[in-house]
């Protein structure tokens, strides 16, 4: 990729389709190294991407999924921008969310929702995993083809995540009938297509948690909802009703969401490579490193915002305060300097659990044990419930001309349609 410089990475539909040419020719110049289009720091190295997400000093949060859109509401000047980081925070896009917080503030949210997903009832959702992926796979193999996100892993992680919260039986239908209701086309945060945020469920999802955590409150029951009403602070202090249900809503929208790309990016995977495929089905304990090998080699998130509050160093490259910097994990996932051959896909792979594709620091995603699970259970339950699993070549074309769609955002990565066939298992 010669012309990589007149490649605008967050407008150009090429780069959505394949970033990672354009991730390599920024990481031969310079691991970070400023873009001419929006004037925002690239990080394309693992070791300095590393730095930025561990250090909360230099770097605020604050932009973390908004970037360059709509950019700070005022002009950030001086070498010490912190002050007007705090006073303007709260009009930059989604700034009551768990992401977008920085410490202590974060601190205290982030182990509000930690009391939510303990060790306990992790295990407790993934018992619960088996039967719910059983019971959509009733339905979904019965064809002996179908489409895989919406057909599957979308109703399947959304449902996961409703047994964890708690949310009772009664209301995972109408659960299903709002959250599911968007094509997978469709923008939303992080679009290619222009500076709107887009559409989200959280507005849904506040209305409905706020219900929740009032009516437990008032009357606690002996149920999830209940712990996660009653939840504290690390203090003992009792949170707004809204601090809990911005936490739940977070964990709800921005969980599925990552977890489905995750899911379609190994079920592509298996369905590509027969040999891979037959090695998972004789040998079922390489699965968790298949899942972290998928998770290195194609990450949810691409990236993640920063916003440098002082004057800062990163890989020995200056950065004024005020710069808009973005952490690409899908090309720190890259580095070979860290990933020997890191284009190719090795299930074998010793160090792949170094990847960044659940972010590091104190954003790393929570919900990364979650993730694993849920990739676990599907990948089991479809190797045991079918003999073969094939691309559908009416949905994606011949095996020498593959055509696939991705959703048109820079902050994800993933199909927005996967088309299989089957064999059930006899």
């Amino acid at each position: 990729m010669d012309d990589f410089e007149a490649i605008d990475f967050f407008r150009d539909a090429a780069v959505v389709a394949d970033p990672y040419p354009y991730f390599d020719a920024l990481r031969g110049r310079c691991p970070v190294r400023r873009e001419s289009h929006h004037d925002v720091m690239m990080v394309t190295g693992y070791d300095e991407a590393l730095q930025v997400y561990n250090d909360t000093d230099a770097f605020s949060a604050c932009n973390s999924v908004s970037g360059p859109f709509p950019g700070f509401p005022v002009p950030l000047e001086g070498d010490d921008v912190s002050g007007l980081v705090e006073r303007h925070r709260d009009e930059l896009p989604m700034s009551d969310q768990l992401p977008t917080l920085d410490p202590p503030t974060h601190t205290d949210h982030r182990a509000l929702l930690m009391r939510l997903i303990t060790p306990k009832r992790l295990k407790e959702n993934e018992a619960s995993m088996w039967h719910l992926a059983d019971g959509l796979l009733d339905t979904y193999l019965a064809p002996g083809e179908g489409e895989f996100i919406g057909g599957f892993a979308g109703p399947f992680t959304l449902l996961v995540i409703a047994d964890l919260l708690g949310v009772p039986e009664e209301d995972r239908q109408e659960f299903m009938a709002k959250l599911q209701r968007r094509p997978q086309t469709e923008a939303g945060i992080g679009s290619t297509g222009d500076d709107t945020m887009g559409l989200s469920p959280l507005h849904y999802l506040y209305g409905r948690f706020t219900t929740y955590v009032e009516e437990r409150r008032r009357e606690p029951r002996a149920d999830v909802l209940t712990g996660l009403a009653t939840a504290t602070f690390p203090d003992g202090s009792t949170p707004e009703v809204a601090d809990v249900v911005r936490v739940a809503a977070n964990l709800f929208a921005a969980g599925q969401e990552t977890t489905v790309r995750l899911l379609s990016a190994a079920l592509r995977l298996i369905a590509e490579q027969p040999e891979l495929q037959r090695l998972l089905r004789a040998e079922r304990d390489r699965i968790p490193n298949f899942v972290e090998e998928t998770l290195r080699v194609e990450s949810p998130v691409k990236g993640d915002f920063r916003l440098s509050k002082t004057p800062t160093t990163v890989g020995g490259v200056a950065i004024p305060a005020g710069t808009t910097v973005m952490v690409l994990n899908g090309a720190a996932n890259r580095d070979p300097r860290q990933f020997e051959n890191p284009a190719a896909f090795d299930v074998t792979r010793a160090n792949v659990r170094r990847h960044m594709a659940f972010g590091r620091g104190v954003h790393a995603c929570p919900g990364a044990p979650l993730a694993r699970a849920e990739a676990r259970v599907t990948i089991e339950r479809l190797l045991d419930r079918t003999s073969d699993i094939r691309i559908s070549e009416r949905a994606h074309g011949p095996a020498d001309a593959r055509r696939y769609q991705y959703v048109p955002t820079f902050i994800l990565r993933g199909l927005t349609h996967l088309g299989l066939e089957w064999s059930e298992a006899r």
